[in-house]
């Protein structure tokens, strides 16, 4: 989804927030269950830009509906570089409703749960409105 990379590439939260439907499930590379809602969603985007380095998409690939798209990256998190990829699922009104994130190798996914894991206070006031 060409909005959602220029949004993120741009480092626009505004606009990634604006993307993102009122029901979005956001699914974590690290955490096994889904975090559901655009609040929540927003406040985990912003810490992921807090913590990735180096951050850059490599690749886009898109069904040919448009509803559904694969956005590959690679970063850095602390001293381990990682790929991963945004899997993007829009609903009839073309909004974000399935934000599904990978990351490889094992120790960058490691890297990445820590990292997340010491933003994940400000994250929730975030989410919560009191930031």
């Amino acid at each position: 989804m060409q909005a959602f990379r220029k949004a993120v590439e741009a480092n626009d939260h505004a606009a990634i927030e604006a993307l993102l439907a009122e029901d979005v499930v956001f699914s974590s590379p690290v955490v096994f269950r889904p975090y559901p809602g655009k609040a929540t969603t927003a406040a985990i985007l912003r810490g992921v830009t807090r913590v990735f380095e180096d951050f850059r998409y490599v690749r886009e690939i898109n069904d040919a509906e448009g509803r559904d798209s694969a956005l590959v990256f690679e970063a850095r998190v602390g001293d381990r570089q990682i790929t991963g990829c945004d899997f993007l699922h829009v609903d009839e009104d073309g909004l974000i409703d399935e934000l599904m994130v990978m990351v490889r190798p094992l120790s960058g996914a490691q890297a990445l749960a820590a990292a997340m894991g010491a933003q994940w206070d400000q994250i929730t006031r975030e989410a919560a409105g009191d930031a």
